[in-house]
């Protein structure tokens, strides 16, 4: 689960903020026309997936995003690391608007990227964006296999064939920005799993108000990771979500409670948990359990129980996220704690906040004891939640 239209970006001289006012500007005036026109395409029933080609952009579409999260260990030391690398594509003009003769500076996607690192040793979270308009080929999509996405050296590379002769591999991602950095080679040990019922995954009552989605949920994954001038050598596994979709939220909808669960019995859980702006669970909530074999079981509303047991206030928004959880499924005999190593990971942009990071797990599956790790994302607990939404009916 990803979302977002950003708007805004932190202004680090006067000249990027001139710079930023001017494209702002257009990129509004753009989305105004393209929801004007309405003709973007809706996700509906019987989508037919097909790798490579759905790891590329779905342009008819106005909401995507390519999504890495990851649990890391250092090779000599053992230190701990979580990390966060998306892009994000928001359709401004739709594709019977992109005339090959309108200026470059006409704005066709909004390009942006999140890029956290968490530091579980030190209690440190670190975290960035990226916005573009691409118009001189600084940021952009491609097609699989190759360069799908990036924000200058923010970059993500997919391959036909992974290394080690993986299918439909995810090869490469790199990032840098400061003090931080990351480079990463990624290997599926499972084939992708497709979320929902009948291709499409469903997040609010009615037609069109849901997405396709699938995931890689057990990418193995090396490389190295830099923070403040130290470099690691880095192990772990990685989670990895495609989504796209137009206007998949409904008004009455606050947001939603994701969670991404590797155990250590080499299964795998995908669960979120959409909240209507009365605090209620939406029924429209649900998952995917994925075995150890790679077979996968769709869960509805009605399959799990998710209780919050602990919080966390954000001194930087306010927000009050639940950060420890217990999940019981009793059609799989699982029940779980979910808790975090760090409280501190949410994301306090100027134009939203979300909480990201970084969980561990424990319990049991079939009365015999589990452990794990993964990711968890809080969203709508400081505003309503801007993107991904249908407009109200006046």
């Amino acid at each position: 689960m990803k979302f977002f239209r950003v708007i805004s970006f932190w202004k680090k001289t006067r000249a990027n903020f001139v710079a930023l006012f001017f494209f702002n500007f257009i990129a509004a005036f753009s989305f105004a026309r393209a929801q004007e026109n309405g003709d973007w395409k809706i996700v509906e029933p019987g989508w037919r997936y097909e790798f490579p080609r759905d790891h590329s952009p779905h342009a008819d579409f106005k909401t995507e995003w390519w999504y890495f999260t990851g649990n890391l260990r250092d090779e000599k030391s053992g230190r701990e690391f979580g990390y966060q690398l998306t892009w994000f594509r928001e359709g401004i003009l739709p594709l019977g608007e992109r005339d090959s003769a309108l200026s470059r500076f006409v704005v066709r996607d909004l390009k942006f990227a999140h890029f956290t690192i968490s530091d579980l040793r030190a209690d440190e979270f670190f975290f960035s964006q990226r916005i573009s308009r691409g118009a001189f080929g600084e940021a952009g999509f491609g097609a699989a296999p190759g360069k799908i996405a990036w924000i200058e050296n923010w970059q993500l590379f997919f391959s036909e064939n992974g290394t080690d002769g993986a299918k439909n591999g995810v090869s490469k991602i790199n990032a840098s920005d400061e003090n931080r950095a990351l480079d990463l080679q990624l290997v599926p040990e499972k084939p992708p799993v497709i979320h929902g019922e009948n291709g499409v995954s469903q997040k609010a009552e009615g037609a069109g108000h849901a997405s396709c989605y699938y995931s890689f949920t057990r990418l193995r994954t090396s490389g190295t990771l830099s923070l403040r001038g130290a470099n690691f050598a880095v192990r772990g596994e990685s989670w990895f979500d495609h989504e796209w979709a137009t206007n998949q939220l409904a008004p009455d909808q606050a947001g939603w409670n994701w969670f991404s669960i590797q155990l250590s019995d080499q299964s795998e859980l995908m669960l979120y948990q959409m909240r209507k702006r009365d605090g209620s669970s939406d029924p429209n909530s649900s998952g995917t359990f994925i075995f150890p074999n790679g077979e996968s079981a769709h869960l509805t509303r009605e399959d799990f129980e998710l209780t919050p047991l602990a919080w966390w206030k954000s001194a930087a928004t306010g927000g009050r996220y639940p950060l420890r959880w217990r999940l019981r499924i009793a059609r799989l005999a699982l029940d779980l704690e979910i808790a975090t190593p760090l409280e501190k990971q949410e994301l306090a942009l100027e134009s939203l906040a979300y909480w990201e990071g970084a969980i561990r797990v424990s319990g049991t599956r079939e009365n015999r004891a589990v452990s794990g790790h993964g990711y968890m994302e809080l969203t709508g607990y400081t505003a309503a939640l801007p993107g991904l939404r249908a407009p109200e009916k006046r």
